[in-house]
């Protein structure tokens, strides 16, 4: 990715959605990697083993079929008695109990719900034929984004590239490191070879500057918990260095390659250490060969529970760079540690939650900065830590009318990576600001890369559309011109596919832009399935990218549309607020305004529309499900945020707070239980048909969100449409989700519309 600060990549990752695209209908994106930033990794592959256990749990199931055409019988319920009272309003939560998904009441319950659900898949005909289709599309080479590391221009000898790729069905991709890009490639780690399901992942990279040393985090089942380890590159063995309980943050090596920055929270109880909140998280440094329990506390504000911070050293190495940050918001303060003295305080250069400021680089005491300050689209600015108040700060690139997502510089040179309308636009300046050109790219999609020092002439992107497998270029910063370095070969005939992108009017007469992708000669006659996918929250941006579980879903006759909804990030930072906290009706207006515009041009009707989103975007689907349900055919939310009173009780949901609300504010709890989907749900109501999907280990969201929907659900819904829940053991939020698990998800998901809609006769 172009270099970002990490708060605008935390922002987005506690939301769970842009760095790794895990709940995006792709299941997977190509893996990238950012030198400074670790990113998520997710891959792809089923195993013998995997094959065998599922496939027996699913024959366990099958034996419990349910006839097509009658009326589910849903596993009891315990309902409880329990009230609370929030500002003079009395509302019942007669599932608490499910918040406890460890207690042998809800165990029983998980596994009740999952012969139900799987019993109605797994007679559905095409289920195995769906499969089978996902299974050989899946089966491609993927390789991330190439990115170097080297001490300097001098001294070369050092320098090393690093990548991963994924041979087509492996659970997890590898990371190669080679001293030359026609050399043969070596493996540095294979975390395939770490658990038997492949349900360890590989969720963090660091590398120092020398290219001698490998910081990486695991986690495990998909929880947030990160373990780090440090890996001698050149003979592969990891060092006794293990660091734990950490969460939501990168490690950043000093320039003597002796140590790392990083960020932890207090150990937690063992036992509830995947629900209890996560507050009062340190910045410490850690020495290589040390204990973890002789790490230095750089920076901690024990007044102050709720702030992060994410450590970074300057390319030069001189400085610490700490970017401060409260909750989601992408406002943030920046401290700063010199480095080069060894008594030296941390100064606090902004500290005022005003603005988002992501670091980009520095010339001596000049500190460049991409802000929203006075700029909701986006502008760079360069501050003089000699003369740093307000007045004395310079602007250097000026806000335009597309969105500056981010900034690098490399070859001495700005490289600013701009949306138009959602679709990437990368742009070249001067050090002073001037427009050099913009970056040719092969078409309108998505574009991440760009990463590298200061004074490389060489770095790479990747390119991907929705009808466009990620596909790696090689870019020279001195001539502009880009060549292609992998091309993955996906069996498929892109020219059989057509995207346009069209904007519509929501209900109070936003215009909102929404990519709109199927097979070419579609008629449109209204009878279309339709899979409508949304967002809509964090000030993440959805750009186009491919994904092989939409290639099926097309091939089977279906439309894909994806509308860019306030609360995201595609018009800046004013698109977000207009779907935040008092706000973020809006964004529900929005999705069910896509919805009608689909139907009123014939690309579908309310009995073929399905609705789909993860995360944030579950929330909106159980928000419009609830407020329109006349309007859709099918609803599928992944682990949604669907309890709008008690979501900041677990975990990091009170960082949410900033994006939502607080129901503990009696001025903002209105708005919540007016759209909270659980508290929505009304009896003798037909809701369309429901397959919630969540996990058991989720500690993100945790799961008790979708239990409590699902069971509310079943007990009022009116008709005979179907309501289930799929939940997966050994897997969290998405992150590390194997491909086996993914395939077996999407599986079922397809085959449910297939069945509700009646698609292929």
């Amino acid at each position: 990715m172009l270099k970002v600060s990490w708060t605008r990549l935390l922002a987005i990752f506690l939301a769970t959605v842009i760095i790794c695209r895990w709940l995006l209908p792709a299941g997977v994106a190509n893996a990238t990697i950012s030198r400074k930033f670790p990113s998520q990794v997710v891959v792809e592959k089923l195993t013998d083993a995997e094959n065998v256990n599922r496939n027996q749990f699913r024959k366990h199931y099958a034996r419990q079929r349910v006839p097509s055409k009658t009326m589910l019988t849903y596993p009891p319920s315990r309902q409880s008695d329990q009230v609370d009272n929030y500002h003079g309003t009395l509302v019942a939560d007669p599932y608490r109990w499910l918040e406890n998904p460890d207690s042998a009441e809800t165990r029983t319950w998980i596994e009740a719900q999952n012969q139900v659900t799987f019993a109605y898949l797994n007679q559905i005909p095409a289920q195995e034929k769906i499969k089978q289709r996902l299974t050989k599309l899946w089966n491609y080479e993927r390789y991330s984004i190439p990115f170097k590391e080297g001490e300097s221009l001098e001294n070369s000898d050092n320098e090393r590239y690093f990548y991963f790729k994924n041979d087509g069905l492996q659970n997890q991709s590898v990371l190669y490191t080679l001293k030359t890009l026609d050399a043969q490639p070596k493996v540095l780690l294979d975390p395939n070879k770490l658990s038997e399901d492949g349900t360890v992942a590989l969720s963090g990279l660091s590398i120092s500057n020398n290219s001698q040393f490998l910081a990486y985090s695991l986690s495990t089942s998909g929880s947030d918990w990160q373990e780090w380890k440090v890996r001698d590159i050149e003979t592969g063995e990891d060092l006794k260095d293990q660091l734990k309980w950490i969460k939501f943050s990168g490690v950043s090596w000093t320039n003597d390659h002796q140590g790392f920055f990083y960020s932890r929270y207090d150990e937690p109880q063992e036992q509830t250490k995947l629900e209890d909140v996560n507050y009062y998280q340190k910045l410490y440094y850690h020495r290589l060969g040390t204990p973890q329990s002789e790490d230095v506390l750089i920076y901690d504000r024990p007044d102050q529970k709720e702030w992060g911070f994410s450590g970074y050293v300057t390319e030069d190495g001189k400085y610490l760079i700490i970017s401060v940050w409260l909750g989601t918001d992408s406002k943030n303060l920046v401290f700063y540690k010199d480095l080069t003295n060894p008594h030296a305080e941390v100064v606090e250069l902004i500290n005022q939650f005003e603005a988002d400021y992501s670091f980009i680089d520095r010339d001596d005491s000049i500190f460049y900065f991409r802000t929203d300050l006075k700029a909701p689209r986006g502008r760079v600015i360069a501050i003089d830590i000699k003369k740093p108040t307000p007045e004395h700060w310079q602007e250097v690139i000026p806000q335009s009318a597309e969105t500056l997502e981010s900034v690098s510089i490399l070859n001495n040179h700005f490289v600013a990576d701009y949306l138009k309308d959602a679709r990437s636009q990368v742009k070249i300046f001067d050090l002073k600001g001037r427009f050099v050109r913009e970056v040719e790219l092969p078409g309108l999609g998505s574009v991440s890369g760009f990463d590298g020092k200061r004074h490389d002439t060489e770095t790479f992107y990747s390119f991907t559309s929705f009808t466009t497998p990620g596909t790696i270029y090689r870019y020279d910063m001195v001539t502009g011109k880009s060549e292609v370095f992998r091309q993955p070969k996906v069996d498929f005939n892109p020219a059989d596919y057509e995207t346009k992108q069209i904007f519509y009017q929501s209900k109070d007469g936003t215009k909102v832009p929404m990519f709109i992708t199927h097979k070419k000669g579609i008629k449109l006659d209204g009878n279309n399935p339709t899979y409508l996918w949304g967002y809509g929250g964090f000030n993440a941006s959805m750009t186009p990218t491919f994904s092989v579980s939409l290639l099926v879903w097309m091939e089977m006759g279906g439309v894909y549309a994806a509308p860019n909804l306030r609360g995201g990030g595609e018009y800046g930072e004013e698109w977000h607020q207009a779907g935040m906290k008092s706000k973020k009706q809006n964004v529900f207006d929005d999705f069910i305004a896509a919805a009608e515009w689909l139907i009123a041009n014939k690309y579908t009707k309310s009995a073929k529309l399905a609705i789909a989103g993860g995360s944030n975007g579950g929330l909106l689907v159980g928000a419009c499900m609830t407020q329109r349900p006349d309007l859709f055919g099918a609803a599928l939310p992944a682990v949604g945020v669907m309890d709008m009173l008690r979501f900041h009780k677990f975990t990091i949901g009170w960082a949410w707070t900033s994006e939502y609300g607080s129901p503990d504010n009696p001025e903002e709890f209105p708005a919540l239980y007016a759209y909270s989907p659980l508290h929505n749900i009304k009896p003798g109501t037909a809701y369309p048909a429901t397959l919630i999907t969540t996990a058991d280990h989720d500690d993100r969201v945790v799961p008790a969100h979708s239990f409590k929907f699902a069971a509310t659900l079943q007990a009022v819904q009116a008709g005979d449409a179907p309501v289930l829940i799929r939940i997966e053991t050994k897997a969290g939020h998405g992150a590390g989700k194997p491909t086996a698990k993914m395939i077996e998800e999407v599986t079922d998901k397809w085959a449910f519309l297939v069945r509700v809609f009646g698609i292929g006769g």
